[in-house]
């Protein structure tokens, strides 16, 4: 299950698309240290990759500044979204990192109450309803079955407002 719907697909790599990559890469200078849920195909360049089969959960991220996070959607190893999301609110509040997340809008769940709604700087619900992801260097055909948003854990609202406002509504939170 992710976000309360079911996962239809066998495929794992969802890749952010081009836009948003763009938007991320002008939030943070061009200068992106760490995607700890990259792949091959991934248009973020990082200057700190992870990929599987090394599971970036359990990698430091203390001296990454800026991290970009597209993370798995349902469970995986034991995972969810509400682990990824607790890991960077712990960095950001010990070693004061940048982070970006691209996740499902799904503000019923766990990980929005505990987690984002009391921890992250803001959040940007974007325009595109049915976001399409890039899988294996191509946009997919069909578009997510969920609404999706930049959830921004960090001390620069105003920047993330100014860079993710074309894309969506955005709300300091």
């Amino acid at each position: 299950m992710s976000a309360g719907r079911k996962n239809n697909s066998t495929n794992k790599d969802f890749n952010t698309p081009p836009k948003y990559v763009e938007a991320v890469m002008e939030f943070f200078d061009g200068k992106l240290d760490l995607d700890p849920c990259s792949n091959k195909f991934s248009l973020i360049k990082a200057k700190r990759t992870i990929s599987l089969p090394e599971d970036g959960l359990l990698c430091s991220w203390n001296e990454y500044k800026t991290i970009f996070i597209n993370p798995p959607y349902g469970r995986y190893n034991k995972t969810s979204i509400y682990t990824w999301l607790d890991k960077a609110q712990s960095v950001n509040s010990h070693f004061k990192s940048e982070i970006l997340f691209l996740i499902p809008v799904a503000p019923n769940t766990k990980h929005f109450k505990n987690i984002i709604f009391k921890y992250a700087c803001g959040i940007c619900f974007l325009e595109d309803t049915r976001l399409k992801f890039w899988s294996e260097g191509k946009e997919m055909k069909k578009g997510a079955p969920f609404d999706a948003c930049f959830i921004y854990f960090g001390q620069n609202y105003d920047k993330f407002s100014q860079v993710f406002s074309k894309y969506g509504k955005v709300f300091k939170i």
